[in-house]
């Protein structure tokens, strides 16, 4: 009686102190994000997802678009969008939790695990609404039920951890190196006699109709993915280092370093880990592959909270005794996560960034995609100028009586999906010839005006290409927010169309398609 209520009691314990991680984590999310800054550039692509679902996009699998779907339903409000991606990081850390109990580890390694999750670029990773919130927590979920599958044979922990590739694959491809890691760790250990198991292939044939849609999708669509790496290849890929992107890795987890070297280290020299030494095998090969094709360093997180869990569990056992040494731990990975905490979460305003500057330079956070330092973090700049857009394209939007007549064509996505969102005309359906929205167009109408809304720097500001097809030119107004991405960019009004306009964009759009 007695010992049943001391496992009642250390359960109970367990789970209040999980429900807090869990609870700070989601707040956290919500705290740590500057009311200056509007949503992010890709958030709005993947909102605008919503109002036109399907088996899949160019720029990501379907997964995302109906996470979107369920936002609007909601209201399509800052606290869901802020909500969802903070779900995904709690679970994240409900199964390094769960990970932990699996490798035996202590209470303290649970917390060790939790705190250095909260502590790391997780943080603001799950502050952004995007599929990289959910990427890292399927891939942190098919780690586990693998653990649960080889520690305890049940058979149904398969089914899960396909289940979860399977998910991952509809919410980004990126999972796709996972399994380019793990399929040769797993070969190379005792662990590929998962190979010959029916359930395995039961399995693995659930994962394929799962995926099947998209799949389909994308053979129906002459692969736009493949078009799509390619452009980020070539607009984006070629300025990433591969030093960079292995620098990168250790300065996303600098405050929780010695959490990360345990789970390393632990994984190859510690003996009661020697059967867990595919995690490792994986970690490695995974790692090479980014390396080789140049991969963004973000890519590679989902690596990371299960080398925290091997090095939480490692560290709870060897400093279960050691209080001190444990406190000076917990310390350390809070204390210096609170100092560098204004260089990986949006808490500073821009004025505030530029008048530390210094602090930002030494670590990197100006070098933007191009490869040149900038005043702002790109991410931070992608959060500022949207509001001031959307209301210049309203001005012209408003100047225009018959509004089945007009077209609002963007420079690119950001844009487009900016202006659908904080327009207060909620049908305006602004398009572009970039990303998903090239295959939104809607021509069923004729066109008689056009609304352009064109990149900063743009070669020609007076629309000397257009002045021939309209009788009257109208500039709107351009962004002034000093700090914004796309400052610069400027509303054109082009009215009452003296050529057959949708004709002219449906062999443009056939154009980049055909490019594409």
């Amino acid at each position: 009686m007695l010992e049943t209520i001391r496992k009642d009691s250390h359960l109970y314990k367990d789970q209040l102190i999980l429900s807090f991680f869990l609870f700070l984590k989601i707040a956290l999310s919500f705290l740590l994000v500057n009311n200056i800054y509007e949503l992010h550039r890709d958030e709005f692509l993947h909102l605008d997802q919503a109002n036109h679902l399907a088996a899949g996009y160019t720029s990501v699998p379907p997964l995302t678009a109906i996470f979107s779907w369920l936002i609007k339903v909601m209201g399509n409000g800052y606290f869901w969008i802020r909500l969802f991606p903070a779900l995904f990081g709690a679970l994240t850390i409900y199964f390094c939790w769960k990970s932990i109990g699996l490798l035996k580890g202590n209470l303290l390694a649970r917390c060790l695990v939790a705190i250095a999750c909260l502590c790391s670029a997780f943080l603001r990773l799950n502050t952004l609404y995007q599929p990289n919130s959910f990427d890292v927590l399927a891939w942190t979920a098919v780690f586990y039920f693998l653990l649960v599958y080889f520690g305890q044979k049940d058979h149904r922990a398969i089914y899960w951890a396909i289940i979860w590739l399977a998910l991952g694959f509809l919410n980004k491809y990126n999972i796709l190196f996972l399994l380019a890691g793990l399929l040769p760790a797993l070969l190379l250990t005792s662990n590929r006699k998962i190979f010959t198991h029916k359930h395995f292939y039961f399995a693995a044939l659930l994962g394929l109709l799962i995926i099947s849609p998209n799949v389909i999708w994308q053979i129906v669509h002459h692969f736009p993915v493949i078009s799509h790496m390619k452009e980020l290849q070539r607009s984006q890929l070629v300025n990433v280092s591969r030093v960079d992107f292995l620098l990168h890795q250790i300065l996303f987890f600098a405050n929780t370093i010695f959490v990360l070297l345990a789970g390393v280290l632990s994984l190859i020299f510690y003996k009661p880990f020697k059967a867990y030494r595919w995690v490792m095998l994986t970690y490695i090969f995974t790692l090479s592959v980014f390396c080789y094709f140049r991969a963004k360093d973000y890519y590679a997180l989902g690596l990371y909270p299960i080398i925290l869990v091997f090095g939480a569990s490692y560290l709870g056992e060897k400093l279960a005794r050691l209080k001190i040494l444990a406190g000076l731990l917990i310390l350390f990975t809070i204390g210096s996560f609170i100092y560098i905490l204004p260089l990986i979460m949006p808490v500073y305003s821009p004025k505030q960034i530029i008048a530390h500057q210094h602090r930002f330079e030494r670590v990197g956070a100006l070098r933007w995609e191009d490869g040149k330092n900038h005043q702002l973090p790109q991410d931070y700049a992608d959060m500022q100028g949207w509001r001031e857009l959307a209301q210049l394209t309203d001005m012209a939007y408003a100047r225009v009586k018959d509004k089945s007549a007009v077209l609002v064509r963007s420079d690119n996505y950001g844009e487009a999906g900016a202006i659908n969102y904080y327009s207060k005309f909620k049908n305006i359906n602004v398009v572009s010839y970039n990303a998903d929205y090239l295959y939104w167009f809607k021509l069923e109408k004729p066109i008689k005006h056009v609304i352009l809304i064109r990149a900063p720097y743009e070669e020609d500001p007076e629309r000397k290409k257009e002045q021939p097809f309209f009788e009257r030119i109208i500039r709107i107004g351009e962004v002034r927010n000093p700090y914004a991405r796309e400052k610069g960019a400027s509303v054109f009004l082009l009215e009452n169309a003296k050529i057959d306009i949708n004709s002219r964009i449906e062999k443009e759009i056939e154009e980049d398609q055909h490019d594409h």
